[in-house]
C-alpha cells in the first residue's frame, strides 16, 4: 500500500540520518534572495560577493544566493546584476555557525545616468527594503503567514494558523472559511500542487491533517490571477513546506497539554489497541478477508456460513473507562546540507517526523428539536502522525526539489445518548465510530533558467493520495415507551444505518503535471510575459457496507426469547453464546441506488498572462486562463440512467489585477477575475449516508450544475515600516448557480441534500492594521509592542431557485455559510533582545447559515462565539532552546448550532437546538532545542 510504504521509507531515511555527527562549525554564512524591488521578481545570476575578497556567488533561478566559509566578522556585501545599481550593504554581522539572513532588492539603472549609480545601505536597511518590496508587490490581493509569527501563536495545525488571517475563519476545528464563504467555495495546494477534498460527505480540506511546525509559509490569495487554479471564489490557500536548509542541525521538541473539560476525567472508549497510539488500526475492526459479497449475502446464507461470517465480525461491545491522558506532542527535524568546493553545487535534506495524541471529553451534548430530546456525551481518542522529507538539489543556476509529506490521523469517538425521540420512545444509544485519515502528497519540481535574458521554465509533477477509511462504525438502539418504566430492548427486529455496522473506505489518488515559462518583453517600462499548461486526473473509489445482526426466524416466533435477549446489556447482547446457538442472522441493507460508486475527473487548462508595468507607479497583471473539465460519477449499482454523472465542459476565466503606487509606502489596488465552483464527486454522487450526530442523512444531487463567479476588488494599503500595514479592502462577487445545502424534509426524514441557487450576490469591507506601538511613545517598550486586528464585515442575499421541485422556505436568505462579520486581533511584545515573548490573539465569527430550511426544518445557524489564546515563550541554553506556555480556548464558550424557529435570526427560547457542547480550554507547556 503506498502510504505504509512511503512512512517505512521516511523511518530509514531518519535513522540514516540520525548517525550523522552534528559538529561545531566555526565559520558562518550569509544567504537570502536578491529581487526587483518594483515588482519582487527574482533576479537570475545576480553576483553577490564580499568587498574586498574574491568569495562571491550567483543567484539561482529562484534568486537565492548561499556564501559559505566566512569567518565571524562584519562585513560589506556588493550585489551587482545588469542593468540595475550596484548596491554595498555594510554592517553584516556573521557569527560562527550561524546564517545571517540577508534579502536584497535591487534598483533598474536609469536610462539616461552618465556613470554608474552605486546604492548605498546597511544590513537593517537593505533587509527593511526588501521586505518592503515583498509587502508591497503581491500581483494580487493575499494576506499570509510565515514560520516566524506560527513559532509565536499556540496553534498546533495548519487550520489553527488559517483562522489569524484576515478573513478567515475555522469550522469543526479544521475547515476554513473566507470572506464568510464556506469551506466548499474555497481551494488548497500544498507545495504547487492542488488538494483534494479529504471527506467521505462535503466538499473540504481538513486543514488540522497538516502539523503547523512543517509550514513554512501560508498564503490566501483572494483573487484571482491567469497563473492559478480557477475554481474558487472565497481565496486560494497556499502551503508551502519547509525548503532546504542553510546549514545542518537536528531539533526536537516535546510538550504536554491540560483540557479543563478532559484531562484527568474518566474516558470511556471501545477497545483500544496498542497501535491506536501510532495512528493505525490492527487490522482487528476491518471486515474478514473473503467476506461475503453484499449479492451473497442477499442471495442467502447456509447455516454454517451465516454462524462463520457472525464469528468473523468484530464482537467486542465492552465500554471500557480509563482516565483521560494530558496531551501529548512530540517532534524532530533533520537537516543536512553539503556544498561541492568546486563547482559550488548544494545538495540537502529536511526530514520532520511528528507525532500528537490527545483524547477529548465532549459532555451533555444537548440536541432539542423537533421532538427529539438528547443529551450525548462523547469521548475521542485522536492520534496524528506526520513525516516530511523535502530533498533538494542546486547546480549552477537550476534548482530540482523533491517534496514528500504524509500525515495520518486516527480518530476513535464513543458516544452514548439518552433521551427520547418524536416517536414517542425512550432511547439509549451508542456508537463506537473510527475514522482514519491519510494524506500523501509527492511533488518533483524544477526550476530553470533560459539564456541569458531573464527567461526561466518551471515544471512540476505530482502524485496524491487521500484515505479516509471507516473500518468499524458499530452502533446499537435501546428503545422503550415514553413515559414508563419499562426495561429498555434493543432493537433488532430490522436493520437500518441507525443501528447496522458501516464498513466503509475511500480512496482517492491523483496526477498532476504542469509547466510555466516567464520572460521579460520590451513592452512599455518593463514586462513579463507569462504561459502555463496544467493536467490534473483524479480517480476516487468509495466503498460501503451497511451490515449486522438481527433475530433468526426462530426467535422472532417466541416473544419471551426476545424479550429476554433483547434487555441484555451491550457487552453481552451479542455474546459468543447466542451467535453459536443461532439466535441471529447476519443482514444487510440493500443499496439501491447504490451508496457505494467510483469516480475520476481531469482538468486541463492553460494560460496567457502580462505583468506589465506601464509607468513607474502604475503596473497592470493581466490575462486569461482556459479550463476543460471532464467528470464522471458512477453508483455501483443504479436503476435510474440519471444517477449516474457525466459532465463535460470548458470555461474561458479572464482577470486583471492593477495597482498604483502613490508613494514608496501607499499602494491603490483594483481587481476583476472570473472564477467558478464545480460539484465535488460527493455533491453529485447518490450515496445516502446516515450522520447520527446531525440525526440526519447526506446525500448528493447528480444534476448539479457548476456555479459561475464574477469577483471585483478594491484596496488602499499603507505600509508605515517593514513588517507593518494599514489596509482597506472592499469587495463584491456575483454568484450564478451557487452550489448550496438544504434540509430535504418532505418525508419523514431529514436529508441533507445539495441544490444551485438562482442567484447570489456577496459585498463587504475588510481593515487590516499591523503597527507597533513607538507612535503613542518612542520607548523600547512600546517600540517592542506590536498591535495587529484585521476584520471582515460582509453582507449577502441568496435567492432560492422557483419552480424547482424543491421542498424550500424563503425566497431570499444569506448565502449558506457566509458570516456578517470575522474579526481577528492580537497583542505582542518582546522582552530582552526577543529573549522573551508574549502573544495573545482574539477570534470571533458572526452568526452564519449552516443549512438552508427545508418545508418543515428551519434554517439551523451557527452561534457566534468569542476565542482568545495567549502564548509565553523564553529562550534558553542561549537561545537554542525554548520554553512555551500555551493557552487556548481560555473564555471556554458553547459551541451552538440552532433551529430558527421563529426567523429572528437569534438563539432565544422560541428556537431549537442542534447542538451545544463546551470542548474546553487547553493548557500546553513545551521544549524545543536546535543542535
Amino acid at each position: 500500500m503506498p502510504n505504509k510504504y512511503t512512512l517505512s521509507v521516511f523511518l530509514t531515511i531518519l535513522f540514516g540520518m540520525l548517525n550523522l555527527t552534528v559538529f561545531a562549525q566555526t565559520n558562518g554564512k550569509i544567504g537570502g534572495k536578491v529581487i526587483d524591488s518594483k515588482t519582487s521578481e527574482t533576479l537570475i545570476g545576480a553576483t553577490v560577493s564580499i568587498q574586498g575578497t574574491t568569495k562571491g556567488v550567483a543567484t539561482d533561478v529562484e534568486g537565492k544566493y548561499l556564501l559559505g566559509g566566512i569567518a565571524p566578522g562584519k562585513y560589506t556585501i556588493e550585489v551587482r546584476y545588469i542593468g540595475y545599481q550596484a548596491k554595498l550593504v555594510s554592517d553584516v554581522i556573521v557569527k560562527a555557525g550561524d546564517v545571517t539572513n540577508l534579502d536584497l532588492s535591487m534598483a533598474a539603472a536609469t536610462t539616461n545616468a552618465l556613470k554608474e549609480v552605486v546604492v548605498r545601505s546597511t544590513y537593517r536597511q537593505a533587509s527593511v527594503a526588501s521586505l518592503y518590496a515583498v509587502q508591497k508587490n503581491s500581483a494580487s490581493i493575499s494576506d499570509g503567514i510565515s514560520s516566524e509569527v506560527i513559532k509565536r501563536s499556540p496553534d498546533r495545525n495548519t487550520a489553527d494558523v488559517l483562522k489569524r488571517v484576515s478573513g478567515a475563519t475555522i469550522q469543526d476545528n479544521k475547515f476554513v472559511v473566507i470572506r464568510g464563504l464556506s469551506d466548499r467555495y474555497n481551494s488548497a495546494m500544498l507545495d504547487g500542487a492542488s488538494l483534494p477534498s479529504t471527506e467521505n460527505n462535503r466538499k473540504a480540506f481538513s486543514f488540522d491533517i497538516v502539523p503547523s511546525n512543517l509550514v513554512e509559509n501560508l498564503t490566501i490569495t483572494k483573487t484571482a490571477s491567469p497563473d492559478q487554479p480557477g475554481d474558487f471564489a472565497g481565496g486560494l490557500i497556499q502551503i508551502a513546506t519547509k525548503d532546504l536548509p542553510d546549514q545542518n542541525f537536528v531539533s526536537f521538541g516535546l510538550s504536554g497539554g491540560y483540557n479543563t473539560a478532559s484531562t484527568g476525567k474518566d474516558f470511556i472508549s471501545g477497545p483500544r489497541n496498542a497501535t491506536d497510539y501510532l495512528g493505525f488500526d490492527n487490522g482487528k475492526r476491518q471486515l474478514a478477508n473473503g467476506f461475503a459479497s453484499s449479492t451473497q449475502v442477499a442471495n442467502g446464507l447456509s447455516e454454517q456460513q451465516n454462524l462463520s461470517l457472525l464469528r468473523s465480525l468484530p464482537n467486542d461491545w465492552n465500554r471500557y473507562v480509563n482516565t483521560a491522558l494530558p496531551t501529548q506532542n512530540y517532534q524532530l527535524s533533520i537537516g543536512k546540507v553539503s556544498e561541492s568546493e568546486k563547482t559550488g553545487n548544494r545538495f540537502g535534506a529536511i526530514l520532520a517526523l511528528t507525532y500528537r495524541n490527545q483524547q477529548s471529553i465532549y459532555s451533555d451534548i444537548k440536541r432539542d428539536f423537533y421532538g427529539y430530546d438528547y443529551n450525548d456525551d462523547a469521548y475521542k481518542f485522536s492520534t496524528n502522525v506526520g513525516a516530511l522529507l523535502n530533498l533538494g538539489y542546486t547546480f549552477g543556476k537550476n534548482k530540482i526539489t523533491f517534496k514528500n509529506v504524509y500525515n495520518r490521523i486516527f480518530d476513535d469517538q464513543y458516544l452514548g445518548r439518552t433521551g427520547h425521540n418524536n416517536s414517542g420512545f425512550d432511547v439509549n444509544y451508542y456508537a463506537f465510530d473510527l475514522q482514519q485519515k491519510a494524506l500523501l502528497k509527492s511533488s518533483l519540481e524544477g526550476n530553470h533558467p533560459l539564456g541569458e535574458k531573464g527567461a526561466k521554465i518551471n515544471w512540476l509533477l505530482s502524485y496524491g493520495n487521500v484515505l479516509n477509511d471507516q473500518p468499524d462504525q458499530r452502533k446499537a438502539l435501546y428503545t422503550r415507551a415514553s413515559g414508563t418504566t419499562n426495561p429498555y430492548q434493543a432493537v433488532l427486529s430490522s436493520l437500518t444505518k441507525e443501528n447496522s455496522t458501516l464498513f466503509g473506505k475511500l480512496n482517492e489518488n491523483s496526477y498532476s503535471g504542469g509547466v510555466n515559462y516567464s520572460t521579460p518583453v520590451k513592452l512599455f517600462t518593463q514586462s513579463t510575459l507569462k504561459a502555463g499548461l496544467l493536467s490534473l486526473y483524479r480517480d476516487r473509489n468509495y466503498d460501503v457496507r451497511f451490515i449486522g445482526p438481527l433475530f433468526s426466524q426462530k426467535i422472532l416466533n417466541d416473544p419471551d426469547q426476545v424479550n429476554t435477549i433483547s434487555r441484555r446489556p451491550l457487552n453481552t447482547l451479542f455474546s459468543r453464546d447466542l451467535i453459536d446457538a443461532g439466535v441471529y442472522n447476519l443482514a444487510e441493507i440493500s443499496n439501491i441506488p447504490s451508496d457505494s460508486y467510483t469516480a475520476n475527473s481531469l482538468t486541463n487548462s492553460g494560460y496567457l498572462m502580462l505583468d506589465n508595468k506601464l509607468t513607474e507607479k502604475l503596473r497592470l497583471v493581466w490575462g486569461a486562463r482556459v479550463e476543460q473539465f471532464n467528470v464522471n460519477v458512477t453508483p455501483l449499482v443504479f436503476t435510474n440512467a440519471s444517477d449516474k454523472v457525466h459532465q463535460n465542459y470548458t470555461d474561458v476565466l479572464p482577470s486583471a489585477n492593477l495597482t498604483y503606487s502613490l508613494t514608496d509606502k501607499i499602494n491603490l489596488r483594483g481587481s476583476y477575475s472570473r472564477t467558478l465552483a464545480r460539484p465535488e464527486f460527493r455533491e453529485l454522487a447518490t450515496s445516502s449516508y446516515y450522520d447520527y450526530e446531525l440525526l440526519a442523512f447526506q446525500q448528493g444531487t447528480p444534476n448539479l450544475k457548476r456555479t459561475n463567479i464574477d469577483n471585483f476588488d478594491v484596496r488602499f494599503e499603507l505600509f508605515p515600516s517593514a513588517g507593518q500595514i494599514f489596509s482597506v479592502s472592499g469587495f463584491y462577487k456575483k454568484f450564478t448557480n451557487a452550489i448550496e445545502a438544504f434540509n430535504d424534509d418532505a418525508t419523514s426524514t431529514r436529508t441533507i441534500r445539495y441544490f444551485n441557487s438562482d442567484k447570489a450576490n456577496v459585498y463587504g469591507a475588510e481593515l487590516e492594521v499591523r503597527k507597533s506601538l513607538d507612535f503613542i511613545r518612542p520607548t523600547d517598550f512600546l517600540k517592542n509592542t506590536t498591535a495587529y486586528a484585521n476584520i471582515a464585515i460582509a453582507k449577502s442575499v441568496a435567492r432560492n431557485p422557483t419552480n424547482s421541485g424543491l421542498n424550500l422556505q424563503f425566497a431570499d436568505r444569506p448565502l449558506i455559510g457566509q458570516a456578517p462579520y470575522v474579526i481577528n486581533a492580537g497583542l505582542q511584545h518582546n522582552f530582552f533582545k526577543n529573549n522573551l515573548t508574549f502573544n495573545a490573539l482574539f477570534n470571533r465569527v458572526g452568526q452564519r447559515l449552516s443549512i438552508a430550511a427545508g418545508g418543515q426544518y428551519a434554517n439551523v445557524y451557527e452561534v457566534p462565539r468569542s476565542v482568545i489564546d495567549a502564548q509565553l515563550g523564553v529562550k534558553v541554553f542561549k537561545s537554542k532552546g525554548e520554553l512555551k506556555f500555551n493557552a487556548g480556548d481560555i473564555l471556554n464558550q458553547r459551541i451552538t448550532f440552532y433551529y430558527d424557529q421563529n426567523n429572528n435570526k437569534k438563539y432565544d427560547g422560541g428556537d431549537y437546538t442542534q447542538s451545544s457542547f463546551k470542548q474546553g480550554s487547553t493548557y500546553t507547556l513545551s521544549f524545543t532545542y536546535t543542535l
